[in-house]
C-alpha cells in the first residue's frame, strides 16, 4: 500500500530548508525500457546494449529525462503540482545502467512576485558515487 502524501507547511519555509531526499533504483533494463515505451524516447542508447557498445559506451544508461522526472516527483512529494510556477535543470553527467538516483532540493530564496509568495528551490540528482547528474532550479508558490 502506498502512503498518502504528506505536503509541507509551506507558511513556515524558509531560507535553508531542505527537501527530503527522494532516492530512485537501481536502473535495471526494465526501468529503462518501460521509460522508453512510456515517453517515446526510443534513443538506441539507452535501450540497446549493442549500440551503446558500438558508440563507445560500457552499456546502456539512464534517459536524461528519467532523472528530471525523478525531480518533478521529489518536488511534487512535497508540495501539490499547482503550486509548481518553473523548473529547469541542465545535464551534467550521465546515470549508468544499475546506479541509484538521489535527488535533493533545498529553499535559497523566499520572494514575493506580483503578489504571489514565492520560493526558489536549488534541485539536483546524484547517483551512488556522488556524482551530480543534474542540476536546476525550481519556483514553488507559497500560499
Amino acid at each position: 500500500m502506498v502512503s498518502p502524501v504528506q505536503y509541507v507547511d509551506t507558511a513556515a519555509l524558509a531560507v535553508g530548508d531542505r527537501l527530503p531526499d527522494h532516492a530512485m533504483g537501481p536502473l535495471n533494463r526494465g526501468t529503462l525500457a518501460l521509460f522508453a515505451g512510456a515517453s517515446n524516447d526510443h534513443v538506441p542508447l539507452h535501450i540497446d546494449s549493442d549500440f551503446a557498445k558500438a558508440a563507445g559506451m560500457p552499456d546502456v544508461f539512464g534517459h536524461g529525462m528519467l532523472s528530471m522526472a525523478y525531480l518533478a516527483q521529489m518536488i511534487t512529494h512535497w508540495v501539490p503540482q499547482e503550486r509548481l510556477r518553473t523548473w529547469n535543470v541542465r545535464f551534467m553527467a550521465i546515470t549508468p545502467l544499475y546506479a541509484t538516483v538521489i535527488c535533493r532540493g533545498e529553499v535559497t530564496e523566499i520572494f514575493t512576485d506580483n503578489g504571489e509568495r514565492l520560493a526558489r528551490l536549488s534541485i539536483g540528482s546524484w547517483i551512488d558515487d556522488a556524482t551530480q547528474t543534474l542540476g536546476g532550479e525550481a519556483i514553488i508558490a507559497l500560499d
